[in-house]
């Protein structure tokens, strides 16, 4: 099975670098390691396959994402953005603050960090720009800010960990609130200093009536990660479900309440999530076979011997931390996690490691790594919204990676960053 395990990695390793999409990269790799080393019927293919994105859990990740492009047509990204502006607006480097509290909130509604980068982010940056902030370090902060969506619950990435380790995804979601609220702090601290060493400017004070009334704004949409929250954590509806009542709820307030969203609007909406959706499930499907390839390789019994030769779980989560921020910056969030979970899971189990504690690093390493350079993807998509060079924003990044490391290594070693307030509620 060795030659199995060397066709697959091999040819994924060049499909990737020549620049094929990442769904092709992984379904290509694996059928060519299982014609040309495997000898088994090509119907295994097809029912892998359907396998990997044939989950009612699944189900949640389009509908998510749905609601996340209802509510930014509907002018929930600016009223969010609006709020988190007035909060700060007296602060050094304003608008870089609002930028971060705004992801914090935008991220308990899409969940994702890429959608985060392209909706939040073209409102952000543009704000930025016309205060005089370089074009550059907004797209730096607004890169480092995305990284708190997809740990704030509700998060794509810890759903689909949840589907593939068997835990709670109530749990999970209240497990990265912590760790997403220290990122933040991180970076908020990191703004201050740089904000009064360079200048930047500050919004004009605004009066408590002034704050009340940006509040009363952008209330009904702030309500929409705790209506997910309170009903996951207290049993009123599974996560699928939430993410169904989240699209109504969206909708209401779209058609409703705030009145920008428009029936005529729905078809490109949904064309628009139909787009997105399908390249998630379409890498899901692709790595879940990919995934199956190195299980009939013997990857886990090769990641059981490395354990075994490892002297205690710090060194193991050091290890694990270090092998997948580098995958992190030249792959994609979703393959990663469907791939490389699998076979972690028995090993931590093995160490003792609390796998909710476990999902939470996993994913807030991830994050990181799609933020950091050569590679990450969401220094590409804020590059391209913000209409500058890949290379410009590449060393804009870099003063911000530091304090999201230390994050990482806290939640590493300090186990009840995560899982005391899921311990406490549930």
């Amino acid at each position: 099975m060795g030659n199995s395990l060397l066709v697959l990695i091999g040819l994924f390793i060049i499909l990737t670098i020549i620049g094929f999409p990442i769904a092709a990269a992984l379904s290509l790799s694996a059928c060519a390691s299982i014609f040309f080393t495997m000898h088994v019927p090509a119907t295994i293919l097809v029912e892998k396959l359907q396998l990997g994105a044939d989950s009612y859990l699944m189900m949640s990740v389009p509908l998510f994402i749905l609601a996340a492009n209802i509510m930014n047509a509907s002018g929930v990204s600016r009223r969010i953005f609006d709020m988190a502006r007035a909060l700060v607006g007296n602060f050094p480097g304003a608008l870089a603050h609002a930028n971060v509290i705004a992801s914090v909130v935008f991220g308990g509604i899409s969940g994702s960090a890429i959608a985060d980068s392209a909706s939040l982010g073209k409102i952000e940056i543009e704000a930025m720009k016309e205060q005089g902030y370089p074009p550059e370090y907004a797209a730096a902060v607004t890169a480092a800010s995305a990284t708190i969506g997809p740990i704030f619950p509700p998060s794509i990435p810890l759903v689909l960990y949840a589907g593939i380790a068997s835990q709670s995804v109530g749990r999970l979601f209240l497990a990265g609130i912590i760790p997403a609220l220290l990122i933040a702090s991180a970076l908020i601290v990191q703004i201050f200093f740089t904000a009064k060493k360079r200048g930047f400017p500050r919004d004009k004070r605004k009066s408590f009536r002034q704050i009340l009334c940006t509040f009363k704004d952008s209330f009904f949409a702030m309500l929409t990660p705790v209506i997910i929250l309170c009903g996951i954590c207290f049993g009123w509806f599974t996560p699928t479900e939430s993410a169904s009542i989240t699209v109504l709820y969206a909708l209401i307030l779209g058609l409703f309440v705030f009145r920008e969203l428009k029936w005529s609007m729905l078809p490109q909406i949904m064309l628009d999530t139909i787009v997105t959706s399908g390249v998630v499930l379409l890498i899901v499907a692709a790595a879940s076979l990919f995934s199956w390839v190195l299980t009939v390789g013997q990857l886990g019994a090769a990641l059981t011997a490395f354990a075994a030769g490892v002297s205690n779980k710090f060194l193991f989560l050091i290890a694990i931390n270090a092998v997948l921020l580098l995958l992190g910056m030249v792959m994609e969030t979703t393959a990663i996690l469907i791939v490389i979970t699998p076979f972690l899971i028995p090993v931590a189990q093995a160490f003792g490691v609390d796998l909710i504690h476990f999902g939470v690093m996993l994913v807030l390493n991830l994050m990181i790594g799609l933020s950091s350079p050569p590679f990450g993807m969401g220094l590409f998509t804020v590059s391209q919204v913000a209409g500058i060079p890949i290379e410009k924003n590449v060393k804009s990044i870099l003063p911000f990676i530091p304090p999201m490391l230390i994050v990482l290594v806290l939640v590493t070693f300090i186990p009840q960053i995560s899982t005391w307030l899921p311990n406490i509620l549930m």
